[in-house]
């Protein structure tokens, strides 16, 4: 019996979440993405097709219906997700040809990172106030991220055990749960000492409540106002309040942030290898985007300052 679609995915995705140890937004986004291939075949053959009957000229058909709606770069991991899919039913001989290796992916131009300069990120980490258990928790949360150029999903993964403070050292779980080692600077131990003195405070209730006090989280580095392992949403949000009250920039999110880390260090003389190694990237050309960064930002300087640069003609 030929496989169908739909077992084809279910073994695709059990394969990207136990041994490729995808994060969970790949499984979800991969998932998501062959679901809407498998809407296509149905709503053009008016049935769900085996997967060895999907050939290339399928799969540009649709893609080209869906570049109609959405972007290049979403067509882009599209294709990806369809490469990933099918590259893994031929290496099992579960289909005959892999028809997504003769697909082209459409030229994306990736925008170059989001990146404050120093003294709008030291205004950012040093709005909140640290005379609350709460305000000495989003300090040490914005020393990390600008810090250390943590990833928002490592950060609020983070467990009391990963920071080694007599070190001055962080074990991260990265993406595909890659785990690294990272320097915390001193401000970054500063703070996270202040907030470990406060972290029991966060989800108290006051005396006399009839709510009952939730219990804190156990391991969690970072705890909500209610007590839980704080969540990516919040970071975000809070992201937002003091790249607002700190630079004016109330669309600062946290990878503007882990951006604003690798420029700095490259600026400073950092070497790249030490901030691919420093940031958890797989490849080297992913760091190296931070040189074009930095060339950009130089441009800027020199046609503002250099006499050259202003003279007429």
């Amino acid at each position: 019996m030929a496989l169908s679609f739909a077992d084809a995915l279910t073994g695709f995705i059990d394969f990207l979440a136990s041994e490729r140890r995808a994060s969970r937004h790949t499984v979800l986004a991969y998932r998501r993405d062959l679901v809407q291939l498998e809407r296509f075949v149905i709503q053009k053959y008016g049935e769900a097709s085996p997967v060895r009957d999907i050939d290339v000229y399928v799969l540009r058909q649709w893609l080209g219906a869906l570049a109609r709606l959405v972007s290049a770069a979403s067509v882009a991991r599209k294709i990806a997700a369809a490469r990933a899919f099918f590259r893994f039913l031929h290496d099992r001989g579960l289909v005959e040809r892999d028809p997504a290796a003769e697909l082209v992916s459409p030229k994306v131009r990736k925008p170059l990172p989001t990146f404050l300069g120093v003294d709008a990120a030291r205004e950012v980490i040093e709005s909140p106030r640290d005379d609350a258990p709460r305000g000495s928790r989003d300090r040490a949360i914005l020393e990390l991220l600008y810090g250390c150029g943590l990833r928002v999903s490592e950060l609020v993964g983070l467990d009391i055990g990963d920071v080694d403070l007599h070190t001055a050292t962080l074990r991260v779980r990265g993406k595909g749960n890659k785990e690294r080692t990272a320097p915390i600077g001193r401000a970054a131990v500063r703070a996270i000492e202040a907030y470990l003195v406060d972290r029991q405070a966060l989800g108290r209730r006051p005396a006399g409540s009839r709510l009952a006090a939730p219990a804190s989280h156990p391991t969690a580095l970072f705890l909500s106002a209610r007590g839980a392992r704080i969540g990516v949403r919040q970071v975000q949000l809070l992201v937002h309040r003091y790249g607002a009250l700190g630079a004016g920039r109330s669309d600062l999110h946290p990878h503007a942030l882990r951006h604003t880390c690798a420029t700095h260090m490259l600026e400073g003389g950092a070497d790249l290898r030490a901030i691919q190694e420093m940031l958890g990237h797989a490849s080297l050309a992913t760091t190296q985007r931070y040189t074009h960064t930095s060339l950009e930002h130089l441009m800027k300087v020199y046609d503002g300052a250099h006499p050259l640069a202003k003279r007429s003609g």
